[in-house]
């Protein structure tokens, strides 16, 4: 009785470290022939691709253009180098000041929620890291991104540009409050939690434009909804699946 006992804690134990693996403090690093090797750009475009078979196009995404997007932006260059080894993992990952970079899948199938094409011009509340910008940025014509966190902002301005998504204009601000000087937009995406839906971006949507957000609920979750613009300027909402973001941060910044 006492040896399964001890087999059950070894097994626990063992789930328990698998769970936090990606956020293990230690070098980018592979095992081969027994000695550790630095990940290579193959490396990573083998991984992207069983990203995107077996955590994406396995749960139903379809969108040819988002598989394609997802498959060539390299994700492990917009996490912080001591989790990159985790960049391919089926889950968020922290990239600083208490933000996280979304899960693959999360981040695919608002990508398809959005449909969104090489005319549309689209606005996003949250840059993070700057990897669902530089996903939008290969389908859409030009992308705008609001981040509030300065630090985030410059670094994802910087990361953005040096990898060629010039299309990609970010600006530091409250992302609550939109950006009506290139308003009105085909699309928008909000990838942090709000309260309700901000009445700014609401505005800013164009008729027959289409809003992706988690909204919280009462039940102490979110819900991802699909807000939508006919002609005439009628909202209509659609509630989709439970999910989980970190909280909109409101408060007006400065833009630079």
């Amino acid at each position: 009785m006492k040896f399964i006992a001890l087999i059950i804690i070894v097994i626990i134990i063992t789930c328990i470290f698998y769970s936090f693996r990606p956020f293990i403090n230690r070098e980018d690093v592979s095992i081969a022939n027994g000695k550790e090797t630095k990940s290579t750009k193959e490396d990573y475009a083998l991984q992207r691709k069983i990203m995107v078979e077996q955590q994406i196009v396995a749960r139903g995404v379809k969108n040819k253009k988002v598989l394609d997007a997802m498959t060539s932006v390299p994700r492990h260059l917009f996490v912080p180098e001591r989790y990159r080894h985790g960049s391919y993992f089926d889950q968020p990952l922290l990239i600083g000041s208490g933000q996280t970079i979304s899960q693959p899948y999360i981040v695919a199938l608002m990508t398809e929620m959005l449909d969104v094409d090489n005319d549309d011009v689209v606005l996003e509340i949250g840059t993070g890291s700057g990897y669902q910008a530089a996903v939008l940025s290969t389908i859409v014509k030009e992308l705008y991104t609001i981040e509030i966190i300065e630090e985030l902002g410059l670094q994802a301005t910087e990361r953005l540009k040096k990898l060629g998504y010039d299309n990609v204009k970010v600006k530091i601000s409250d992302g609550s409050l939109g950006w009506p000087e290139k308003a009105p937009f085909d699309a928008i995406i909000v990838t942090a939690a709000a309260p309700k839906i901000p009445d700014p971006l609401i505005k800013q949507l164009k008729p027959g434009g289409r809003m992706v957000i988690p909204v919280d609920n009462n039940y102490y979750s979110q819900d991802l909804l699909i807000v939508e613009k006919d002609e005439d300027g009628n909202i209509v909402t659609r509630n989709t699946i439970p999910v989980r973001f970190v909280p909109l941060v409101e408060g007006e910044k400065s833009a630079k």
